[in-house]
């Protein structure tokens, strides 16, 4: 195994930073930081352009079928702008589960139209009193003849209010606290019953909302997969969706090492850069560190979900989580530390980063929580 980017993917990355450069300047993150929206058509559409939304999908459904290391690379580029819009839900919670989980008339519909960016879904998934274990899911899907009832509220759902779609995680019958029971059911967004509000955030460069199911009727045939198997297919495209977020969360990091280190060359004070004091200069030098091993960490997580075995892919990802997403955060810190003053003021691009970095180490699961999971797998292997 190769812990380095293969040429497709080098050429990959350098037309993602390009087009970030190009369509997504951080007066555009400032714009959609303030927007409802918080992305524009234009912005997608060009997007779907690029293949982005089609990079994991199968071919026979309009995709590129290719590996996550190769969209990862494209996460890091956007992370490094924080770039807003909803490509993370739309590809790695819903797509992702649709591909697991879906039947081929469900594949064949929502697969080919995220592939041709005609569909946008997410995944709802987190409740008033829940945490990121599926055992914490208590919405309930009541059976009566042939169809479904769903009541409950489901919280903290990345772009919900401009999904065509939703894939909600309900007990459609007794389980334990692991997951059992859990069902899947895919949802238009329009159905009646269904109500979705914008959650006042710190991070406002991703919308999170709150979705509100009333007696919602759904049919059999708009569950994904079987029956009370939920859990088995979210495993899988949680630990993806994990892994995409450990890449923005590295490509932001690089982005927030850059500002520091270039402000310390520029800056100068006592007649001679900050750069050239050895606080500073330590400083920045462990910001390199930090996100040369998360970026390590990262790619092994991502060969994982597509090239090992279960177990490895979810002590990768987990381990991943937590490394990435704290480095992300405490780089974040520093580069504001080297600023000073500075890197407080609403005028500098930094605190877009902290904000992100912060919203970043929660969702997915939290450290504590992906620990725990680290914790279980080697005391299964022993």
């Amino acid at each position: 195994m190769k812990i380095k980017l293969n040429d497709d993917q080098v050429e990959i990355a350098r037309q993602a930073q390009r087009f970030i450069e190009n369509e997504c300047p951080m007066e555009y993150v400032r714009e959609m930081f303030e927007d409802p929206r918080g992305f524009t058509d234009d912005s997608w559409q060009k997007m779907v352009e690029m293949g982005w939304t089609a990079m994991l999908l199968p071919e026979a459904y309009g995709g590129l079928d290719m590996d996550l290391m190769d969209l990862c690379v494209i996460f890091e580029a956007m992370g490094s702008s924080v770039t807003p819009g909803p490509l993370f839900s739309t590809v790695l919670l819903a797509a992702e589960t649709v591909k697991v989980a879906g039947d081929e008339t469900q594949k064949g519909r929502y697969l080919t139209g995220i592939a041709e960016g005609k569909l946008r879904g997410t995944l709802a998934l987190s409740e008033p009193d829940g945490g990121a274990d599926l055992g914490y899911v208590r919405m309930e899907a009541r059976a009566e003849g042939d169809r479904f009832f769903l009541n409950g509220t489901k919280l903290f759902v990345p772009d919900a209010h401009t999904a065509d779609f939703l894939i909600v995680a309900a007990r459609s019958g007794e389980g334990d606290d692991t997951g059992g029971g859990i069902s899947l059911f895919i949802l238009d967004s329009g159905l009646e019953g269904i109500s979705t509000s914008l959650l006042p955030t710190m991070d406002s460069t991703r919308k999170l909302c709150a979705v509100e199911l009333k007696d919602v009727s759904v049919r059999q045939e708009d569950m994904l997969g079987k029956q009370g198997q939920g859990w088995d297919y979210l495993q899988r495209s949680l630990r993806r969706a994990q892994v995409g977020l450990c890449a923005e969360s590295v490509g932001g990091a690089e982005r927030c090492m850059k500002i520091a280190t270039e402000y310390a060359k520029e800056r100068v004070q006592f007649d001679q850069p900050i750069g050239a004091f050895q606080a500073v200069k330590h400083r920045c030098s462990q910001m390199f560190l930090e996100v040369e091993s998360a970026r390590s960490l990262l790619y092994w997580a991502a060969w994982t979900q597509d090239h090992g075995d279960s177990k490895d892919a979810t002590l990768s990802s987990s381990a991943a989580k937590v490394y990435c997403a704290e480095n992300f955060k405490n780089v974040a810190c520093a580069a504001i530390q080297v600023l000073a003053g500075t890197g407080f003021t609403w005028e500098h691009d930094l605190h877009f980063f902290l904000k992100r970095a912060k919203a970043n180490e929660v969702m997915m699961g939290d450290a504590v929580y992906h620990r725990e999971e680290i914790a279980r797998i080697m005391e299964e292997e022993e």
